[in-house]
This record gives structure tokens, sequence and C-alpha cells, in this order.
């Protein structure tokens, strides 16, 4: 496995893929995106693949997807929940893994037409319930962490800045 350019890692709505997309586009490298791989892998939406085949059979995708991305020279934007797999933790930690956070009112605005099946009815809740159980994978996998809040290009700016203090 080669390393990637940079991953990027965050809850649901923190922006992974659009700051990822930008940052490819600036770097002038690939993108990809692990949901992507997996819905393409499985063939249906990962949403749609998440509400049949359930969460294990997902993360189980979720990480052949993550070591897949990552013998690419690319920026690879993750899905939410890929730190609640031991075997994806160890994979990250070895990466330049960028977490995003913001507040949880930004996220929710930020997710509010989407259709996330682990927010389910109660989002709000379920937000701080998923920021509890995995903060503490992002911090361990995650060379620092970004702040997400503002504009698309101050976001991709911040991380490019630490980007540039960080080898692994």
């Amino acid at each position: 496995m080669t390393v990637a350019v940079l991953v990027i890692v965050g809850l649901p709505g923190t922006g992974k893929t659009t700051v990822a997309k930008e940052i490819s586009s600036k770097l002038g490298c690939g993108f990809l995106d692990t949901d992507d791989i997996v819905a393409s892998s499985v063939g249906c939406p990962v949403a749609q693949y998440l509400r049949t085949e359930g969460e294990a059979a997902f993360r189980e995708a979720e990480c052949r997807a993550l070591e897949e991305a990552l013998d690419a020279d690319a920026i690879v934007a993750t899905g939410g929940g890929i730190v609640t797999t031991p075997r994806a933790r160890q994979v990250l930690a070895s990466q330049r893994t960028f977490w995003l956070d913001c507040g949880d009112d930004e996220i929710l605005a930020r997710v509010d037409d989407g259709d996330r099946p682990l927010l389910g009815d109660e989002p709000r809740s379920s937000l701080a319930r998923l920021r509890a159980q995995r903060e503490q994978w992002y911090r361990e996998v995650s060379c620092v962490c970004i702040d997400a809040s503002g504009t698309l290009d101050q976001v991709v700016e911040r991380v490019l800045k630490e980007a540039q203090k960080v080898e692994r």
C-alpha cells in the first residue's frame, strides 16, 4: 500500500468530500471518496446498502475501499464512520490524515436535506452520540484537527497550511 497525498476524516456534514475535491484541484492530483468506491463495488448508493445490508457489511466494504483508495496518488475523503473499525484506524494512523470538525449546528444545517441513515429521525441527538463515540478515534488517527467552519476556501487553506507541517 502506498501513502495517499492526504486523507480527510470527520463527522457527516463537516465537508470532507467538498474539501478533498477542492484540494485535489488545487494540487493537481487525484481525488477519491471511499463512499463512491463502496457504491461502485456494491452496485447501489451507500445509504441504500447501509439500510439493506447493515452497518457491519458496510464497514467491511468501507475498509476495502479505503485500502483501494490509498493505492492511488490522491486526496482521499472517507465516510464519517470509517474510524469505527479497528482495521481502518490502523490504516488511517499510518497516513497523513486530517480531521475536519465544526459545531453541531453547522453540521446539522449542512446535512438537512441529505440522506444520512445514521442520523435517523433525531439528527441532533444522533449527531451528539456519533461525536461522543468517534471523537477519540478521529484524534487517534489524525495528525491535526482542522476547523471546518467558514468558507470552503478558508477550510482548504487551513488543511493545506497544516499539511505542509506534517510528514507521515
